[in-house]
């Protein structure tokens, strides 16, 4: 018998089912889509353009391959806790926490991460504004936003996600004239193959937080037949986009110039337009629009992981509770604009990007093993989507994500040591207090 979770009760810990596949195409492209704004061109500064390059499509593969799996768990299993709830029912107590902490560290990282970078963009627009204060007051605004609804905040998501495919494709359309392969081909790979590896977490930017939409399981209408339209459809557009938007970038004028920035699209255009171009500005303006809706997206995603770990007992009850009259789960989303202050003024961009990818990668990895798993245990187990070619898809991923959990340890050894010293010591807390010993039931895994 597969271990089970706790029956839900109480009516405050219910989530209204409200969203629809154009809703989860938004979230989940409005998730990523930062990661074609910034970060990955940090790549560079390690690979140069073709190397990264390498390193983009080992994790394009890695993406499409875990994604065709994770699909499979998420229909099947279509919980609020995403891999939380799936290791737990392959695993136990100890696999659920290791996939819930791991999922915890990707999202609530991931959202002081794009602060930066929308700081950094205020900036770039009005010098006078400081980066970290234009952070923090996205962080209150969009805190805000996501108490007052799923519904209203899913409509934004669509409208704004929108907006920022819009800017990408706008953007590539500028460019394109002023790209030169020798500007691309320019110090290839100045580090060479050690570059490459050193480049992947960079590369896990453009797709990273997509598992996202699993936070939202509990809210779609038909999960079951909606969540893999929804997460099918987001992968292809943002695959375009990401390949688009780097290798275009690239080629515009000596790459190194803009390995370093957090606006590598606003300078690039500024490159190409001249920075006399009112147009410079306006682009960078409504380059905004992609960091909100990521910004947005992550923010909603960890609140749902927050609520799901919370109301199985996993954190503190109290974060489970949601809001009378706007159901939405306020104490969740109010804890980790808590935790995206404190990394706002503890880390840098880097440094945040880096953690929030370990714990990623380390969620991949769990959700894979869950699923080779599952299949034996529990083979007659409704899969609404089955994973293709199986047991080659989520074997690839889970061999992906283990390379690239290792690289980052070799290359990030004192960040590595806090990622994993917090897992070690929750892991404690975990056994000393005794949940390890209670067993979950499983109407609070399967919300129907």
């Amino acid at each position: 018998m597969h271990a089970k979770l706790p029956m839900t009760t109480a009516k405050t810990e219910q989530l209204k089912r409200v969203l629809k596949p154009i809703h989860l195409w938004a979230i989940a492209v409005g998730l990523v889509i930062s990661g074609e704004y910034f970060g990955w061109n940090l790549g560079w500064d390690v690979s140069g353009t073709v190397g990264f390059l390498i390193a983009t499509l080992v994790v394009t593969l890695m993406y499409v391959t875990f994604i065709f799996s994770y699909t499979e768990l998420t229909a099947a299993i279509p919980h609020a806790g995403g891999a939380f709830a799936y290791a737990y029912r392959a695993m136990g107590p100890f696999g659920g926490l290791m996939a819930g902490y791991a999922t915890l560290i990707d999202f609530l990282f991931a959202t002081p991460a794009i602060a930066f970078a929308l700081g950094a963009y205020i900036h770039f627009l009005n010098p006078e504004l400081s980066v970290l204060y234009s952070a923090m007051f996205f962080n209150v605004v969009f805190i805000i936003i996501n108490i007052l609804g799923v519904k209203e905040s899913a409509v934004f998501s669509v409208f704004i996600t929108i907006l920022a495919v819009a800017e990408l494709l706008l953007f590539m359309g500028i460019v394109t004239p002023h790209f030169k392969m020798n500007n691309f081909l320019s110090h290839p790979m100045p580090f060479g193959w050690s570059g490459v590896f050193a480049a992947l977490p960079f590369a896990v930017w453009f797709y990273l937080a997509i598992e996202g939409v699993a936070m939202v399981a509990e809210e779609v209408k038909e999960p079951k037949r909606n969540i893999p339209k929804g997460y099918i459809s987001a992968l292809a557009t943002l695959v375009f986009l990401a390949l688009g938007v780097m290798i275009l970038t690239g080629g515009v004028s000596d790459w190194r110039n803009l390995s370093k920035l957090d606006y590598p699209l606003p300078e690039a255009i500024k490159i190409s337009l001249g920075g006399a171009n009112k147009f410079t500005k306006i682009f960078a303006g409504i380059g905004l629009f992609g960091l909100i809706a990521s910004f947005h997206g992550t923010i909603l995603a960890s609140s749902r992981q927050v609520f799901a770990m919370a109301r199985s007992g996993y954190l503190p009850r109290q974060l489970s509770t949601v809001n009378r009259k706007f159901k939405t789960p306020h104490w969740a989303i109010i804890s980790g604009g808590i935790i995206s202050f404190i990394a706002l003024y503890t880390g840098t961009t880097g440094q945040i990007v880096t953690i929030s990818v370990m714990g990623a990668v380390l969620m991949y990895m769990m959700s894979m093993v869950s699923l080779f798993i599952l299949r034996k245990k529990e083979p007659k187990l409704e899969r609404p989507f089955v994973s293709p070619f199986y047991p080659v898809f989520p074997a690839v991923a889970l061999i992906i994500s283990a390379i690239i959990l290792f690289t980052m340890i070799y290359f990030n050894f004192m960040l590595s040591l806090y990622f994993f010293g917090g897992l070690i010591g929750v892991v404690m807390i975990f056994v000393a207090i005794g949940k390890h010993k209670i067993k979950l039931t499983e109407e609070n895994m399967i919300a129907n």
